[in-house]
């Protein structure tokens, strides 16, 4: 049984995801892993550079843009997740991530040990850093309640970091560098237990892109399982979103 399952969905984001894939593969520590990129029919060649430059990755080609559900399930179906009981033993953990970051080399064996050390967390992610250096606010998040997202809207959440009441959605009056149990952790970064997975089900497809990695927090914790952010782990997201800044990309946010 693999303990690792790296899935990166990308679109058009080819040389981003050849530097996520290049630290990838640098990673350091006692664990064995496959990375499997699900492409959603980009034009910029990512798919040929993967087959040229990382023929060890597993490799799904969409015709077209499927959304960031439904290509995480197709390769978390390839991995053995989703079918109860499993046609072969999934791996023990499962990692969504972004083709805009860039892990250092110990960051995989950091997360899988804390999973290992908190063996109620059913999910977990690290600190995200910009390039600046500055903190990345998505990396821990409560649930979006209307009164949290209210507050966020009309901007209260920015003008007061550091209010209890206002600054919920991202957990901004909380010390970036303590381990934390929060609501969620971003998609760009989010390792889920295996266990956990075939217990509540894969990613819902009926979220094309965004809102995805809250509902699946939100069924996890349902399901009595804890999430943390643990900034003991420190991941580059360059924030370079692998759906791009269409008007797409800004619809889907707001309606999920």
């Amino acid at each position: 049984m693999l303990d690792l399952a790296i899935v990166i969905v990308n679109y058009n984001t080819r040389d981003l995801l050849r530097d996520c894939l290049a630290s990838l593969y640098r990673s350091e520590g006692d664990f064995t892993y496959q990375v499997c990129v699900v492409d959603n029919a980009s034009a910029d060649g990512s798919a040929e550079m993967v087959r040229m430059e990382f023929p060890q990755a597993k490799l799904i080609v969409n015709e077209a843009n499927v959304g960031f559900a439904a290509a995480n399930n197709q390769a978390l179906r390839e991995m053995g997740y989703g079918e109860t009981p499993a046609p072969h033993p999934p791996p023990r953990f499962a990692l969504l991530l972004n083709p805009d970051t860039v892990l250092p080399p110990t960051a995989l064996q950091g997360m899988l040990d804390f999973m290992e050390a908190h063996p109620e967390a059913g999910a977990a992610g690290p600190k995200l850093v910009r390039a600046d250096g500055s903190l990345d606010l998505a990396c821990r998040r409560s649930f979006p309640t209307p009164e949290v997202s209210f507050y966020r809207i009309i901007g209260l959440s920015k003008l007061f970091p550091k209010s209890r009441r206002f600054g919920r959605y991202n957990l901004t009056y909380l010390d970036p560098d303590e381990v934390t149990e929060v609501d969620s952790v971003v998609g760009a970064f989010m390792l889920v237990r295996g266990e956990a997975i075939q217990q509540v089900g894969l990613l819902d497809e009926s979220f094309f892109m965004y809102g995805e990695d809250l509902d699946w927090a939100y069924r996890l914790k349902q399901a009595g399982w804890k999430i943390y952010y643990n900034p003991q782990v420190t991941v580059l997201h360059y924030k370079r979103a692998a759906s791009g800044k269409s008007r797409r990309a800004r619809y889907e946010f707001y309606r999920a």
